[in-house]
């Protein structure tokens, strides 16, 4: 049996709404690191390093020395590896040309 989901605990507010700041929302980092972007691929830290190098990889970004990766490019770089079935002929084009 699953346990009913917790509802926020309303406190009436004495200020008006118009005086209060608005709530600061965590926002998810736009950038990362390469450990980080590999995470979030679920690739290894050293293959992306490679691509960076001979080409294929997503997108990223230099920032003096350091090498940051957007998220909107690493969803756009898998995004564009999806393929509906092993017989699909972008897939075998792809898979053959990597060779």
């Amino acid at each position: 049996m699953r346990p009913a989901p917790l509802r926020p605990h309303y406190v009436p507010s004495a200020a008006p709404a118009a005086t209060q700041q608005p709530a600061q929302s965590a926002q998810p980092a736009r950038y990362l690191t390469n450990d980080e972007a590999a995470a979030f691929l679920r690739l290894s830290p050293r293959t992306l390093e490679k691509q960076r190098v001979i080409g294929g990889g997503p997108r990223f970004r230099k920032f003096g020395r350091r090498v940051m990766y957007a998220i909107v490019d690493l969803e756009a770089w898998a995004d564009a590896r999806s393929f509906e079935m092993t017989s699909d002929p972008e897939y075998a084009a792809r898979r053959d040309g990597a060779r």
